[in-house]
This record gives C-alpha cells, sequence and structure tokens, in this order.
C-alpha cells in the first residue's frame, strides 16, 4: 500500500520535526494504527463540546504529529461540527483538495500556526529549544478573526522543546482560552509534562504501532519501496513500535550494525574483542554519528532488560543505574565536545560485561 502524501514543501532548512527522507507530518494524508484516536476526538468534535486543548502523547515516532495536522485539516475543512460531512465522517480523512490542504502542507494557512524550535539568529541552525519568542508568534493567530467562522489551531510539537519561558506562555493560554480555540499539544512522555498543563489538556494517548503497521508505513514511502520485505520487517522488528525508529534502521548497513551489536550484548558476559572493535569504529567521526546513536539506544534497552529481569534487591540492581546515568551523561558530552567515541564504546560494553558478569555469578 503506498501512503498518500502532498509534494514535499521546501522550507529553506533542516526542519528539527522532520525525519530525513521521509514527508513531513503536515504533508501526510494517510495515518495507520490510530483508528481509534481519530474516532475519539471526532466523537469530541461532533458532541459541540470540545474540548480547547488535546493533549497527543505517546512513543516518539508513532504518528502524534502526522495527527494533529490531520485533525487540523478536518477541523478546518469541516468548520461546522453540525453538518452533514461530518456526521458522515468515519476517521478524520479529507480529500487532497479540500478546503486548505495545501496551504497546510505549505505552512500558509491563516488560521493554523505551529510552535516548533526556531532558528538561530545566524539562520544556520535549529535551536535547541523553543524559545517564549516562538510561542508569541503562534499564539497571535488567536488574535485574528477565523475563516467562515471556524477554529483557529495552533500545533505544538514538541512540549519537550519547551523552556520555562516558553511553558508559562503557552500557559496563560491555555488558564484562559479564547473561544474557538484548539491547541493540540504533542508530547513523547505526557508524565513529565508540567502538571499546569497538562491538567487543562484532554490526554488522547496513542499507542505504539503494531509490526504490520510499521511494515505498511515502511513499504508506502516511494524511497523504501523498492528494499525486499523481509528488510522491511526486520526494521518492524527492531522499531519497538515506531516507525522513526524502523526508517533510522531500514538501510540494509544499518541493519547489521544493529544485529552486530545486538549479538554482543547477548553474548555478555562473554566478550569478542574483535567484533567489540569493529563496532567501536563504525561509530567514528562523522559519519559514525547515526551508528553511535543506534549503539547508545541498544545499551539503554539491554539494560532496561536487565533491570526488569532481576530481583528487586539492591545488591542484584546495582550498577545498573550507574550504567544508565554514564551512558546518557557521556553522550551528552561526546556529542557536546565532539570526543572520540571509540574509548567510550569499548569501556561502555566492558563495563555492561562486568555487570553482566555480577549478576551471573
Amino acid at each position: 500500500m503506498m501512503l498518500d502524501f502532498l509534494d514535499a514543501h521546501d522550507v529553506g532548512y533542516a526542519e528539527p520535526d522532520r525525519f530525513a527522507g521521509a514527508p513531513h507530518p503536515r504533508e501526510m494524508l494517510s495515518l495507520i494504527g490510530h483508528a481509534a484516536a481519530e474516532v475519539e476526538f471526532l466523537d469530541a468534535y461532533r458532541s459541540g463540546r470540545l474540548p480547547h486543548a488535546w493533549l497527543i502523547g505517546g512513543e516518539e515516532g508513532i504518528g502524534k504529529a502526522t495527527l494533529a495536522y490531520r485533525i487540523a485539516r478536518f477541523v478546518l475543512a469541516h468548520p461546522q461540527a453540525t453538518s452533514a460531512a461530518v456526521r458522515a465522517a468515519r476517521d478524520l480523512s479529507v480529500p487532497r483538495d479540500a478546503p486548505g490542504v495545501k496551504q497546510i502542507g505549505a505552512l500558509a494557512h491563516p488560521d493554523l500556526a505551529v510552535i516548533r524550535r526556531g532558528l538561530t539568529k545566524d539562520r544556520k541552525s535549529v535551536m535547541t529549544e523553543t524559545s517564549v519568542d516562538e510561542v508569541r508568534r503562534g499564539l497571535e493567530v488567536f488574535t485574528k478573526t477565523a475563516g467562515a467562522g471556524g477554529y483557529r489551531i495552533v500545533i505544538v510539537d514538541a512540549c519537550e522543546d519547551l523552556n520555562a519561558s516558553s511553558a508559562n506562555a503557552l500557559l496563560k493560554t491555555l488558564e484562559e482560552p479564547p473561544a474557538q480555540s484548539l491547541l493540540l499539544l504533542v508530547t513523547h512522555q505526557p508524565r513529565r509534562v508540567l502538571p499546569t498543563i497538562r491538567s487543562r489538556c484532554r490526554l488522547l494517548a496513542l499507542r505504539p504501532l503494531e509490526p504490520q503497521d510499521i511494515v505498511a508505513v515502511t513499504q508506502g514511502m516511494a524511497v523504501f519501496g523498492d528494499l525486499p520485505e523481509a528488510v522491511h520487517r526486520r526494521a518492524a522488528e527492531l522499531a519497538e513500535g515506531s516507525a522513526r525508529r524502523a526508517l533510522s534502521v531500514l538501510d540494509p548497513k544499518r541493519l547489521a550494525f544493529n544485529d552486530r551489536v545486538e549479538a554482543v550484548l547477548t553474548a555478555l558476559p562473554r566478550m569478542d574483542g574483535g567484533e567489540i572493535d569493529a563496532i567501536a569504529e563504525q561509530t567514528h567521526g562523522r559519519p559514525g554519528e547515526e551508528s553511535f546513536g543506534r549503539f547508545c539506544e541498544l545499551c539503554e534497552s539491554w539494560l532496561l532488560r536487565e533491570l526488569a529481569e532481576r530481583p528487586r534487591d539492591v545488591a542484584s540492581l546495582s550498577p545498573l543505574p550507574e550504567l544508565w546515568a554514564k551512558l546518557t551523561e557521556a553522550r551528552q558530552d561526546i556529542d557536546s565536545y565532539n570526543l572520540d567515541r571509540r574509548p567510550f564504546v569499548i569501556a561502555m560494553l566492558s563495563d555492561l560485561a562486568a555487570a553482566a558478569r555480577r549478576h551471573h555469578t
């Protein structure tokens, strides 16, 4: 099944909420695996008592932003919740020629604003957090009159990028929402959203995707459509419910690296020096940035499995929490100071082996 999406719109820089090589969520007209969430929103819209703010939560890369734009397209295309088209709708799909669809794809709809990380002052890179100025600019849409008497919509992607000032600026609008306003807040970790923000939103929780849904997503993208089905299935198995994660490992070389790391982790505490050196070498330099990120993710998964499987006593769990902290801190330092990743990879695997040996003896 080929996914339906709009033609890509080049905004002139690498967008922080777009996976390289894939359509942006605002360009995706298809949504796989979240029919129940669509019906939940649709029922609320038809009821005439639509909550003004929704917290769309779930794992990263499962379609939360795609759903947010899908909601925006539907509401802006059908400004009257009592219309026959809304009553007859079974999901939130709209035709590609529906009012506003192309404008949303080009970030040019007058009744929609998107709050996300902006560009640095030199406009050469994306900021590390969403500034208060970005929030204030986005909320300006609520000061304008909506077309066709409908809603004005703001999408926040994602809540994790807000700093204290920008979160407080958003909170003021959540506390006193204008009439006919709709805020769609995307979050990868709903429980970590400020309680003052979370309490003013209706939670729309999305579940991780099933492997068959992930295969449908990856096979539906033209850039990956020619890969063997077995490659898509293997990527789906490794994705842990995230289509984004599947896309990140879909290349056969990436899959081979993934399998190599998994094999070393599975064999712990036994260590194969040759394999470990090969893994470390694949994380070296600029070409190894992505492999290093995946290595860290696999180590985190190993630690989570160990924490879940070991008896709940201090002696058994130690030193797993310390290794988790070391992994997190070292990864940040390596990225910040552009350090050689190879010594860390070797040292981390040695530490994991020591932890595994302690558990098995």
